[in-house]
């Protein structure tokens, strides 16, 4: 259709009403107009649009003009054309029926893709605030459903890592985060002066939901995501911050109790032990992400803190907490497992050392989050989590009585199989054990019989004379110590740890399986040094610099020259040299201490 043609439809089109129009109506004027747009004649479309005598056909027909429009906009040609489809775009908003230009809104921002999704956003939430404002009462399910489109979009853009890239915004995140709030703001009064008010009703209920539900969705991500310093430069412009914080804002404002939100959670996690329906579908409302993250801000960004009862006991915020520490901490971005350490450890803080019941290792999330700690410390990318991670698992072991201290260790020892990890833990309990024979610090706990099956499960080989010992030489070395400071330390007249009651099985459990073990690991070694020798002084091999290469549980190493492995080797031998020199020193106690006394 050509201007002439579009320009006879329009005027047999002017002054009938609506019932009249027929569908090809609607077809031609949208073709044709969206024609205009591509092939640059912007400006008779706009005065067609603006023509007083076109008003009802561009009340019937205009909102499916939104797309076209938006797309010309978003070239930002400088032919004129921009300000020509932004001023149509005003005159459909203002003239159009608000239900169907809801959906000529949110068109374009669903099929908005890379960086046309912000520029998008950014773009159409003015005008779709506008058309939500005139669906007056019933604008509930509109909104959620605008909302949910939004951050449908919102999710795919990625989120900044460091400060430099939230501050470059590359993909627009943050504006869009900016410009909802500024959307979400005459909602929001709303609801909060229909509070408390007799005319309020179930739509405001409804609403007052749909937007709770975005901030709740709001926190799970971007914020979830987002790298948020707990010390940081009050002066320095920080907008996922500030996004952070005006969503608390928003949900108080809209008449959120933050403790309900938190601990109820909780208490239904709680309940569900004993197969409450009712409670699992009223939990379902917001993801555990979600109130994670809600966590975090109230309990380490102290964003909204002043809103939170003071009246509950630090144990019982851990309590509580030990859920969502747990949610963050089985993630793998590194920015949401920050979050899970300093939630973890600002809570631990709250409390005394010692203090921490040992009934608590009853609940599941005490015994599982430091499991989760130990996959940090070990599996983490990142050095400075990792080291972290075991600086928290000590504060922790820290917090806990003398009993609960004791089954933590039982705990670890028997579900870790990192033995970096389990050498630090043999190290607490040698620390335990020397507190524990002080005067005025005497228990039951890690002195006399108690101790025996600690001290047994600590000096055991996994699997005997065959263990690895280079693999395990951290416990190993570990256990080797603690026995010899028991030696030391505890004499046999008085036996306080009943260590000597116990050599016997010592001996057939730890002792002689690790004689037999040394001898066997250290042969093989010996001959692997030999034979390394021997081909590198070949003649045939004598020409070339030989490359070897090594595998370790599936995994190859780089290759390496002949000097490097035997480098390798001799190290072996000089762990089992260490090995051997304490458990030589350990058997010289024993003979000493069993030898008798001749007068």
């Amino acid at each position: 259709m050509d201007l002439e043609e579009f320009h006879r439809m329009i005027d047999r089109c002017q002054g009938l009403p609506e019932v009249d129009f027929k569908e090809e109506d609607f077809v031609q004027f949208h073709l044709a107009s969206q024609k205009c747009i591509e092939k640059g004649h912007t400006d008779v479309l706009l005065e067609i649009i603006l023509d007083e005598k076109n008003k009802d056909i561009v009340r019937c027909m205009g909102w499916n003009l939104v797309s076209p429009l938006v797309r010309c906009v978003l070239q930002n040609k400088a032919d004129g054309s921009y300000d020509h489809c932004v001023t149509m775009l005003d005159e459909i908003i203002e003239l159009c029926n608000p239900k169907e230009l809801l959906i000529g809104l949110l068109e374009p921002i669903e099929e908005a893709v890379g960086e046309k999704i912000s520029q998008t956003i950014v773009l159409l939430l003015q005008p779709l605030q506008t058309v939500l404002l005139k669906l007056g009462k019933k604008k509930a399910y509109s909104v959620g459903l605008s909302l949910s489109t939004i951050l449908s979009q919102i999710s795919k853009l990625p989120v900044p890592y460091t400060k430099e890239q939230e501050q470059d915004d590359k993909y627009g995140l943050c504006k869009c985060c900016t410009a909802m709030l500024n959307f979400m703001k005459p909602f929001v009064k709303e609801i909060g002066e229909a509070r408390g008010c007799v005319t309020e009703n179930k739509t405001n209920e409804e609403l007052r939901k749909e937007l709770l539900n975005f901030c709740m969705k709001s926190l799970e991500y971007p914020l979830l995501r987002a790298q948020l310093d707990v010390a940081h430069d009050e002066t320095e412009k920080q907008p996922l911050r500030q996004f952070a914080s005006d969503i608390l804002v928003i949900i108080l404002h809209l008449g959120e109790c933050l403790s309900k939100l938190l601990i109820s959670h909780g208490c239904h996690q709680w309940a569900r032990k004993e197969n409450s329906e009712k409670i699992q579908k009223e939990d379902a409302v917001f993801s555990a992400d979600s109130l994670a993250c809600l966590a975090y801000f109230v309990f380490v960004q102290q964003t909204g803190a002043d809103h939170f009862p003071s009246v509950f006991s630090s144990s019982f915020i851990l309590h509580f907490n030990m859920e969502y520490i747990a949610v963050l901490l089985k993630r793998t971005e590194e920015s949401v497992v920050s979050k899970g350490l300093d939630l973890f450890e600002s809570c631990l803080l709250k409390m005394e050392d010692n203090h921490l019941l040992h009934q608590y290792l009853e609940i599941k999330d005490f015994l599982n989050v430091p499991q989760d700690l130990v996959k940090v410390m070990t599996l983490c990318p990142s050095e400075h989590l990792r080291k972290r991670s075991l600086k928290i698992l000590q504060i922790y072991i820290d917090k806990f009585d003398i009993e609960g201290k004791y089954k933590l260790f039982r705990c670890l020892l028997k579900t870790c199989s990192h033995a970096g990890l389990q050498g630090y833990i043999i190290q607490n309990i040698k620390n335990q054990i020397d507190l524990a024979l002080k005067p005025q610090h005497e228990n039951l706990w890690f002195s006399e019989q108690r101790l025996i099956p600690l001290v047994l499960l600590v000096l055991s080989l996994p699997e005997g004379a065959e263990t690895d010992l280079l693999q395990n030489s951290d416990r190993i070395m570990a256990s080797l110590n603690l026995l010899r400071y028991l030696l030391i330390r505890d004499d046999e007249s008085e036996n306080r740890t009943r260590v000597w009651s116990e050599l016997w099985r010592i001996e057939d459990n730890f002792l002689k399986p690790l004689r037999t073990g040394l001898n066997m690991s250290r042969a093989h070694y010996e001959a692997e040094i030999k034979n390394t020798k021997d081909k590198k002084q070949s003649k045939e091999l004598s020409r070339t610099k030989t490359i070897c290469s090594l595998t370790v549980e599936g995994e190859k190493l780089p290759s390496m020259t002949r000097e490097m492995q035997l480098e390798v080797l001799h190290s072996a031998l000089f762990t089992f040299d260490v090995m051997q020199s304490v458990l030589a020193r350990v058997e010289e106690l024993i003979v000493v201490k069993e030898r008798p006394v001749i007068q």
